[in-house]
């Protein structure tokens, strides 16, 4: 059985390499990797006991681990000295700003412009945003721009209805805005990246928004999943299971190409980089491996504890994401510790100081 686990084991880091659109299975094994992780530990702690060699194959798969371990949980402190020559960047899937009442409170979008207003971020990417130009309480556009003192903004929108209500993605920003334009994936669904050239004294950064590919579990999927969890008696097992491998499959290969798509448009970019976003996949991913290429990871370099950035029941991991160009230098990270939607927003702090100004 351990040699089973060691192999899924092995099999979930090299999933990163392997894109879903030629061979799925092995982002199956992404997903799992920190209960694979977690779970071969347990096995290697067990076989010591036992004084058994076998301890030393799961401790070799350990090993290959590590490095992907490293992408969930992190210790470093952070800077915490204030510094006038650092810039904030918040990225939020702002759940359209609980315009359908999902959280069954009507304080719900108040609270989340608070939460922004707190954060005070100098660029805001959001995802999932709607926006309305005939209802005042919804006309999240004007509102966000007043509260940030964010001057500048781009938003694209991927659906609008009579003519005034809008579902889109959208990049707020106090710094000037000089150039601006949108990587459409040619699917039905309201995924998009935007991207936003920003100009900083006499330098420029450009800032990509994305919002990939979500999983879309039915109510009857999440509720199987639950009773999963829970162990209570899942009714149709078989036809939930196929249902809910259907979905992610789907989801990996349509993120594949999304990623392709932005990784591509990325290395033609003449400026330094920095991609938020919600990827809708863990840090084992295609996905996460193509996007970050030669890039550094926020939460990485100074983030702290676990990680997770998705409130809701699954998956239960960090799926929100900065990433940057090494030329810049990033001070501080922090993933807020309440949300109001099924995302917590997260910030990266970075220095000025490589910049030409």
């Amino acid at each position: 059985m351990h040699y089973g686990l060691i192999l899924a084991l092995l099999a979930a880091v090299f999933a990163k390499y392997i894109s879903p659109a030629l061979f799925w299975i092995p982002a199956f094994f992404g997903l799992a990797f920190p209960y694979l992780f977690l779970l071969n530990i347990l096995f290697v702690f067990y076989w010591l006991l036992q004084f058994k060699t076998t301890a030393i194959f799961g401790l070799l798969a350990l090993f290959i681990a590590m490095p992907t371990s490293r992408k969930y949980i992190q210790w470093s402190p952070g800077t915490k000295k204030p510094n006038a020559k650092v810039f904030k960047v918040t990225s939020y899937n702002s759940m359209l700003f609980d315009l359908y009442n999902w959280k069954k409170n009507k304080e719900t979008r108040s609270k989340i412009l608070t939460e922004l207003n707190e954060i005070n971020p100098d660029i805001l990417c959001v995802q999932e945003f709607y926006t309305s130009e005939d209802i005042n309480d919804f006309n999240n556009l004007d509102t966000v721009k007043s509260i940030l003192n964010t001057r500048y903004v781009h938003h694209e929108y991927t659906t609008t209805l009579r003519k005034n209500d809008h579902w889109g993605i959208a990049t707020f920003s106090k710094f000037p805005i000089v150039n601006q334009g949108k990587i459409t994936f040619n699917t039905r669904s309201n995924n998009l990246c935007i991207f936003t050239d920003v100009l900083m004294g006499k330098d420029t950064i450009r800032i990509y928004n994305v919002h990939l590919q979500s999983i879309s579990f039915s109510k009857q999927d999440n509720k199987f999943l639950d009773e999963v969890v829970s162990e209570k008696n899942a009714s149709n097992e078989l036809e939930n299971s196929k249902s809910i491998l259907r979905r992610l499959k789907r989801a990996f290969v349509k993120r594949s190409h999304q990623a392709d798509m932005i990784a591509l448009h990325m290395s033609t970019s003449p400026h330094k980089i920095i991609i938020c976003g919600d990827f809708n996949d863990t840090a084992a991913s295609y996905v996460y491996h193509t996007l970050s290429r030669n890039l550094k990871d926020a939460f990485i370099q100074k983030g702290a504890g676990f990680g997770r950035t998705y409130a809701g029941d699954w998956p239960q991991f960090r799926i929100d994401y900065i990433l940057y160009d090494p030329a810049l230098h990033c001070t501080d990270y922090k993933r807020d510790e309440e949300t109001f939607t099924d995302h917590y927003p997260v910030t990266a702090h970075f220095e000025k100081k490589n910049l030409k100004n």
